[in-house]
């Protein structure tokens, strides 16, 4: 088996090599940088998940090899410019994780030592990274939401959170009345500062609000194809609904979902 997991990642790094061939290679990965690859790696990263939550595992292992290509075309691309090769990334993260676990490869410790080890670590690989803040090293390309809670879990860390949600939730309030009083050019600022509030206010009811927000899209979605459904059963275009015509449907689909809900 280990022959030949280390053959299929041999072959697939040597069909990157052949694709970026200066004379013989495809022209579209010829002509890839890292900045052109960059929003695929992102977008696979995205399909991964989408296949977790769908719970399709064939379709799980095939998305996982459309992000492992990623990493060993950012590499390629890396060792042609003499910066590092994709043996250099395996390293870099063993050594990383082997640090990051001396309990597993090293001494035994405590859980609480644990995290304080880990967190150290942490905070020593950012800072030889030149970190000066504890919000540094949080990735501007992350997803507003995903990254506005990484920004509050950093500050937390240095004691800058509230003590309970009942702070949060005034804040929420707060940013609410804010958003309705505030004139033309200020609202999107303010609309940003509601959202922040909310974020904080889920992340402190111990909810990952990435993973409420997608849960809360999934439902719209159902909700709403269910509405599309019963309109169209009922001879009607849902687009040609009045707005009280379709809140109608809307609450026979929540209604339908109670009565089925053991």
């Amino acid at each position: 088996m280990r022959e030949t997991r280390h053959h299929q990642l041999d072959r697939l790094l040597s069909i990157m090599a052949r694709l970026r061939d200066p004379q013989t290679g495809c022209e579209w990965d010829r002509a890839q940088n890292f900045a052109t690859i960059a929003p695929y790696t992102i977008e696979e990263a995205y399909e991964v998940a989408d296949a977790i939550e769908r719970e399709d595992l064939a379709a799980l292992r095939d998305e996982l090899g459309d992000l492992l290509l990623q990493v060993v075309f950012h590499a390629r691309m890396a060792e042609e410019d003499g910066h590092f090769a994709f043996a250099d990334v395996a390293a870099s993260i063993s050594d990383k994780l082997e640090a990051r676990h001396p309990h597993i490869f090293g001494e035994d410790a405590t859980e609480d030592a644990q995290t304080e080890r880990w967190e150290k670590l942490k905070a020593l690989e950012r800072a030889a990274k030149g970190a000066s803040s504890a919000v540094d090293g949080v990735a501007l390309s992350l997803p507003a939401l995903l990254r506005a809670e990484k920004l509050q879990k950093r500050a937390a860390r240095v004691g800058f959170d509230w003590p309970d949600p009942g702070g949060a939730a005034e804040k929420v309030r707060e940013e609410m009345d804010e958003l309705e009083q505030a004139a033309v050019e200020d609202k999107a600022e303010e609309a940003g500062d509601l959202l922040f509030a909310a974020v904080n206010l889920v992340r402190l009811n111990g909810i990952a609000p990435e993973d409420a927000l997608r849960a809360a899209n999934a439902k719209f979605e159902r909700r709403f194809r269910a509405m599309e459904d019963l309109a169209a059963r009922d001879g009607h275009a849902f687009d040609g609904l009045t707005l009280d015509e379709q809140e109608r449907y809307w609450q026979a689909v929540k209604a339908s979902e109670r009565a089925e809900t053991p």
